[in-house]
């Protein structure tokens, strides 16, 4: 096994910190060609690479405050609000002052890097300062000391395992996102190209085709002493697609129905909006969040007629005048929906139903990749296992 040495993130490469230019002058520093990226940017980012951010700014923006352009294969690093979204440019770019990133060196793995930031972020989060919102500064993040292989082989042997993970995760992603355009094509051309109700079909609503169970107060069903708690689905977990070690615990002893596991389809209806198909495990349902079942129909229906309502729910849910938008059970009813003949059920669903398995399988798949990635990061980060003879 290859020799392992503390040093600092300076030793490994050059920290950069973001800026952002004057919005006074927009017109001349905005709206440019060179990506700008926000932690906001990060926060909605599926996978390990970013290319571009929400905005651009113009070479005159880039020097009107300083900002460096850094290459290709820069770590990025927010610094506040939050800290620890962590990614590699794919391409040259800048970021705003959210970030402390790292243009690694020559005897640095930039995937190494990478990995290393992700294993180390609690512990860089806790050397935050500040009153309003933390942030670490970019004298404190050169001098955070890390622990890494002499050796840039070494270092890259241990990335390319973690990264034959995250390429299966990243493949899985880019195929569901095909298989969701694919399910969208179909819904749409079966269902949406009709001037008048074809011969056989008939109108109905969601609230006639599926059940909406809300989820309970949780903090009133807590685990008692006896019981190992299970993950309190809540909107973050929602929209995350997993629970993590800040979710909240309840009783695995609630009623059923209030269980939700793999595949199970939830809305969100109050705060934001959204339809997914859970994946992250069994958990308990929160209020909030409605269960989607029928006894009547099949998944791929009341899935995708209560996604296909989503857009109008949320601009109903954003004209209301109220902390936080939501939308009422009587939306439900005015939903309409159109039911098949029996014939054409049947055949819309042979398509449907697959494609919505598949990408349900895909996802399940990728939380247990994760938890495999994440249960080797710590062990190859401490240098626990020896990948001295590993080939990649």
């Amino acid at each position: 096994m290859g020799s392992w040495i503390d040093c600092t993130l300076a030793d490994l490469g050059t920290v950069v910190g973001g800026a952002t230019p004057s919005t006074k002058q927009e017109e001349n520093y905005l709206n440019g060609t060179i990506p700008w990226i926000t932690p906001k940017d990060l926060s909605t980012l599926s996978g390990r690479f970013i290319s571009r951010g929400e905005r651009n700014i113009t070479q005159r923006g880039l020097d009107s405050c300083s900002a460096q352009l850094m290459p290709k294969h820069s770590v990025l690093f927010s610094s506040r609000a939050p800290i620890g979204y962590v990614a590699i440019s794919k391409c040259e770019l800048c970021t705003n002052q959210g970030f402390k990133s790292i243009v690694p060196n020559s005897r640095t793995d930039y995937m190494f890097l990478y990995y290393l930031l992700k294993y180390n972020k609690n512990a860089i989060e806790n050397m935050g300062s500040g009153t309003t919102f933390k942030e670490v500064s970019g004298s404190t993040m050169k001098g955070i000391r890390v622990r890494v292989p002499a050796d840039k082989e070494e270092q890259t042997r241990i990335a390319g395992i973690l990264s034959a993970i995250d390429d299966k995760i990243e493949e899985n992603e880019r195929i569901n996102c095909n298989l969701e355009q694919q399910a969208q094509e179909i819904f749409n051309s079966e269902f949406l190209q009709f001037d008048t109700v074809p011969d056989g079909w008939k109108e109905s609503d969601l609230l006639k085709i599926a059940d909406y169970l809300n989820g309970l107060a949780m903090q009133k069903y807590r685990p008692k002493d006896d019981e190992t708690g299970i993950p309190v689905l809540k909107i973050k977990e929602l929209r995350q697609g997993a629970c993590d070690a800040s979710s909240e615990l309840c009783s695995p002893n609630i009623k059923a129905e209030y269980i939700v596991n793999n595949g199970d389809v939830i809305f969100s209806w109050s705060g934001s909006l959204l339809v997914d198909f859970w994946c992250g495990g069994i958990c308990g349902l929160n209020q909030h969040l409605f269960k989607v079942t029928s006894t009547k129909y099949e998944k791929w229906f009341y899935y995708a007629w209560t996604k296909y309502h989503l857009q109008r729910f949320i601009a109903i849910a954003a004209d209301m005048a109220t902390t936080m938008g939501h939308i009422k059970r009587e939306e439900l009813a005015k939903a309409n929906v159109l039911i098949p003949s029996g014939e054409d059920y049947h055949r819309i669903g042979e398509c449907l139903s697959p494609i919505y398995d598949l990408i349900i399988s895909n996802r399940v798949e990728n939380q247990r990749l994760a938890t495999l990635r994440d249960t080797l990061l710590s062990k190859l980060m401490n240098g626990e296992i020896d990948v001295s003879e590993v080939e990649i």
